[in-house]
């Protein structure tokens, strides 16, 4: 019985010193895309809103927790303190209970929040073809997704650029003859617009997320387990 304890003991050691090992490295990647100059050009602008990082610093958040209960995980186990083991519990549940929810709410508002990315899309087109200082950097930010994806505008493909397109020489610039494309203003470029591009690019990511969320649900469940077992073991000693 006592190998049984001390293998249920480490393995929830382990588990926990894991579990604290990835909130560190959830924390830290949030915290370089909150501060990176990549994400500084597609969200800095004023325009496209301040709740751009909405997600982004719940990330930070999560992060944060992951870490403290990690850490009252091991010390719990290590020390066999039912107090430590049932505040990690009771932490662990109710992020269980929270990302369940989040599910859920994410099924029934799936249509409504597809509608929001269509429309802010179709708003920040406008952007492309102002002159300020904020949507240069949004501009630059869509002239390398351009790059990359092989595509040109948001809706209306390049004269969503105005009078940008002058300014720009090599913008949207159809160098991949396999691509289609179409002349503008004696210039051949990409015919194909970047919303279905950026759209696919969203919900593959957003697929990502929800296999992310599975797997963290899975080593949740681990967790509770192991933490139960070894809370009322300490308790009938």
């Amino acid at each position: 019985m006592a190998g049984v304890s001390a293998c249920i003991k480490y393995s929830m050691f382990t588990f926990n010193f894991l579990f604290w090992l990835c909130g560190i490295l959830i924390l830290a990647l949030a915290i370089w895309v909150r501060v990176s100059n990549d994400s500084q050009a597609i969200f800095g602008s004023e325009d496209v809103g301040s709740s751009s990082y909405v997600a982004v610093d719940i990330l930070i958040a999560v992060g944060a927790i992951i870490m403290i209960l990690g850490f009252l995980g091991c010390c719990g186990a290590i020390k066999e303190s039912r107090c430590m083991l049932l505040l990690f519990f009771i932490g662990l549940l109710l992020i269980l209970l929270l990302q369940v929810a989040t599910g859920i709410l994410g099924a029934v508002f799936k249509s409504k929040s597809d509608r929001i990315v269509n429309e802010t899309l179709y708003e920040n087109t406008k952007l492309l073809s102002a002159t300020g200082e904020n949507e240069k950097q949004f501009q630059e930010a869509i002239i390398m997704f351009q790059e990359e994806f092989k595509c040109c505008g948001l809706v209306n493909g390049a004269a969503d650029w105005g009078n940008n397109f002058q300014h720009y020489p090599e913008l949207c610039a159809c160098l991949d003859k396999q691509r289609s494309c179409q002349s503008y203003n004696g210039k051949e470029v990409y015919k194909e617009t970047c919303i279905s591009f950026i759209k696919d690019f969203l919900a593959k990511n957003f697929i990502i997320v929800i296999g992310i969320a599975f797997g963290l649900a899975v080593i949740e469940i681990l967790g509770l387990v192991f933490s139960m077992v070894l809370y009322c073991q300490i308790g009938n000693k």
